[in-house]
């Protein structure tokens, strides 16, 4: 293929960065979003293939494809797209920047890591690994190739889903002409080697040998010869790993052991586990021995016939590199992101504040200092929308912290406050709301009341607050918040004008509409003259705007709003940029409201095309986008499309956000809207039932949402003719909304 090639009239292959058993990677640029990706062409099939089966492996290759495609997983490789162009399969995945885990043996003279990256990469593929086990798919050719560590510290497992493919249709090399594929041998299972069916244990034992590897500077059968490797595997012992690096802390050498056990069933039982066990490895102080213990001498094992011990396939088989693979070269990631949603938060300070270094209770600065890289790892995962994993990486930096620093340094109260900011963007609040409340009152105490970082937990309670319904108390601490920023930063400081905003919108909550479009045009107006008409900050206020003219009742002001926003994000930040389609998103919103569900329709199709193009099938945003096609489905009378779509939605968002999530609950309350309007009382009524308590139990029985999905129960039940259970649902509805006005709710 030459530099000139064009894959799909789309993606320019510029130069080759990788050669396998698979086929080749090259650097490319993808012509229609003219960013830089990697292209994996795979090998070309054999041509001796009668048709029939050429067709089975290619539809073979597309399944694989599609579900590589849709793991979402920030330690696994993002797949973009996939296709067949001349014959030749071809992958399009993201170009990364970093280097694999043979390279950085081959950078450092192929001597082991150092102790605290070897725990890092392990935890972290740990927890790649636990996910796709979790979605059914086993690597099956696990290696230090394999697995990149990009140049932020972010580990990703390549390949994930492909090597299944790979072995599954021949695109790996063969050892004979059997036409069974294997992978590389240092790296082997011995239910591998013994062709016996593989699931995940056989991927972990794959990783025991990569993390021994990277103990120790070389895999646990290193031997020139591939017999002797595959018999290591089966029958021999490996070395324990601290007879080789005696300053390896004995819990990581237990792990990889028990990794490397013979038997599937006597290693961990999935990879969550094993993750567990390096956390609580890593959280217990350290021996280090002062003794080097000399290295035993195994007994070589008796010659043992080829034939008798390995399948017939073995013969012939060569060893191969220990861990080859090319790695990437890369171009960075784009360093730019907006701000997205209603709502503007203000990002937590770091702190420094480590103790003083003769101070006998001081940690260790690596741990500190490993500690503050995972900690940046999850800010990186929040900025790309990634909450669920980023707060994982919080929660447990949170408890390190506060197990070495102590529960009011300002490290840890840092990791807390991210840990309630990825909760309250994950659909619990009340846990959020709870992170907040301590990081408050504790930086309160150390600070002071008007320091900038208590006024960010304290905008951050409002937030969480908000959220789960309690706008009168929210409103309450905005204005606190407000005017303490007003009085020491000024009225246009940024920080000011972003509590303003987000006072702007909860005012709408609180039913002041005016008072909320009145002081969201002054925010509006105080960030184009401070900031720039242009600024992403400005931008966000001025859909703020548009969505309190949409609440007024005020849609074509709305949608022409909308639109301006949209056209300026386009142009400040690109067409396919996150805040460019919530914008045509909400376009869509309002073209709906006026009555305008044709030309909605044809919107939302085009922004699914670009959000599954851009972010994946599975992302909450294409999802929403799909959400919305449903509704403007159901508006022009087609409710049995309207209802096939909104059950496809509610199902992935139960997969991928939980089935509490609000999303998901607003999917599954369109399924009963659809089910309504077909006559289906009784399905509706489960679906509703489900719905309600669902929100009851999250959000507590008063809240508003919860009330509506009763009302929802009731109405439900009038259709039924169930009329007495329908007035006494209304009449509890009543008494709770009562009771919330009367406390200021």
């Amino acid at each position: 293929m030459g530099d000139s090639r064009l894959i799909q009239g789309r993606y320019r292959l510029l130069d080759l960065i990788g050669r396998g058993g698979m086929g080749e990677v090259w650097r490319a640029r993808d012509e229609s979003l003219g960013r830089h990706v990697a292209v994996k062409c795979l090998k070309p099939l054999n041509p001796h293939h009668d048709q029939s089966f050429t067709r089975v492996l290619r539809e073979r290759f597309r399944r694989e494809a599609r579900v590589a495609a849709a793991l979402q997983h920030r330690g696994v490789t993002v797949v973009h797209d996939f296709g067949e162009s001349d014959g030749v399969l071809f992958l399009v995945m993201e170009l990364l920047d970093g280097r694999n885990l043979c390279q950085l043996l081959e950078d450092n003279e192929q001597h082991p890591l150092p102790v605290g990256d070897v725990v890092d990469i392990a935890e972290q593929v740990a927890s790649a690994l636990a996910y796709c086990h979790q979605q059914g798919i086993v690597h099956r050719d696990l290696k230090p190739a394999n697995i990149m560590r990009l140049t932020d510290g972010t580990v990703k497992i390549c390949d994930f889903g492909i090597a299944r493919l790979g072995a599954d249709i021949g695109f790996t090399s063969r050892l004979t002409g059997t036409g069974i594929a294997m992978g590389t041998p240092h790296y082997m299972s011995p239910e591998q080697i013994s062709g016996s069916e593989v699931d995940q244990r056989s991927d972990l034992y794959s990783f025991g040998c990569v993390l021994y590897e990277l103990s120790t500077g070389a895999p646990p059968f290193d031997l020139g010869d591939a017999w002797a490797i595959l018999i290591g595997h089966r029958d021999t012992p490996p070395r324990p790993p601290r007879a080789q690096r005696a300053e390896l802390p004995e819990y990581l050498e237990k792990v990889i052991l028990d990794l490397l056990a013979k038997l599937p069933e006597q290693r961990p039982h999935d990879a969550r586990e094993l993750g567990r066990r390096i956390t609580m490895g890593r959280t217990t102080p350290l021996y280090v021995p002062t003794v080097v213990t000399p290295r035993p001498q195994l007994p070589s094992p008796e010659p043992v016939s080829r034939e008798a011990r390995l399948p017939s396939w073995t013969r012939g088989m060569t060893t191969g590199h220990k861990a080859t693979g090319a790695g990437l070269r890369t171009t960075p990631p784009d360093a730019g992101a907006g701000l997205t949603g209603e709502w503007i938060a203000r990002p937590a300070t770091g702190h420094a504040g480590e103790p003083a270094p003769d101070s006998p209770s001081a940690p260790p600065p690596e741990a500190l200092k490993a500690l503050a890289g995972r900690h940046n790892a999850g800010l990186s995962l929040g900025r790309l929308g990634r909450w669920a994993e980023a707060g994982e990486v919080h929660r447990a930096v949170a408890a390190e912290r506060t197990h070495l620093l102590g529960p009011d340094h300002p490290d840890t109260l840092a990791s807390r406050y991210e840990l309630g900011f990825t909760l309250s963007r994950t659909g619990h609040a009340a846990e959020a709301l709870r992170e907040y409340t301590h990081v408050a009152r504790a930086r309160e105490r150390a600070l002071g009341a008007d320091h900038a970082d208590t006024l960010a937990a304290r905008q951050e309670m409002a937030y969480v607050l908000g959220q789960l319904g309690r706008h009168f108390d929210a409103h309450q601490v905005y204005t606190s918040v407000l005017a303490a920023r007003e009085r020491t930063m000024g009225p246009d400081h940024p920080d000011t004008l972003r509590c303003r905003h987000n006072l702007a919108f909860n005012l709408s909550r609180l039913g002041r509409l005016e008072d909320s479009y009145r002081m969201a045009c002054e925010v509006a107006a105080a960030r184009a003259r401070v900031l720039g008409p242009g600024h992403p900050d400005t931008l966000v206020t001025r859909y703020e705007v548009a969505y309190a003219l949409g609440q007024l009742g005020r849609w074509q002001e709305a949608l022409q709003t909308y639109g301006e926003v949209a056209e300026a994000r386009a142009q400040a930040l690109g067409p396919d940029h996150a805040d460019t389609l919530a914008a045509r998103y909400e376009i869509g919103i309002s073209l709906g409201r006026l009555g305008r569900s044709a030309d909605a329709l044809k919107l939302y199709r085009d922004l699914i095309d670009d959000r599954n193009r851009v972010h994946g099938p599975a992302h909450p945003e294409t999802l929403r986008a799909r959400h919305g096609l449903g509704v403007n489905l159901g508006r022009l009378g087609r409710w049995e499309e309207a209802l096939a779509e909104s059950r496809d939605v509610c199902a992935i968002r139960e997969r991928v956000l939980g089935p509490d999530h609000p999303d998901t609950l607003v999917s599954r309350r369109e399924v009963a809207v659809g089910l309504g309007w077909l006559g289906r009382w009784a399905d509706a009524l489960t679906e509703y039932r489900r719905v309600a308590a669902a929100r009851e139990r999250v959000l507590g029985p008063d809240h508003p949402d919860t009330l509506a999905s009763r009302n929802d129960e009731a109405h439900c039940l009038e259709q039924l003719g169930r009329n007495a259970e329908a007035v006494e649902l209304y009449r509890r509805v009543a008494v709770l909304r009562q009771g919330r006005a009367a406390g200021g709710h």
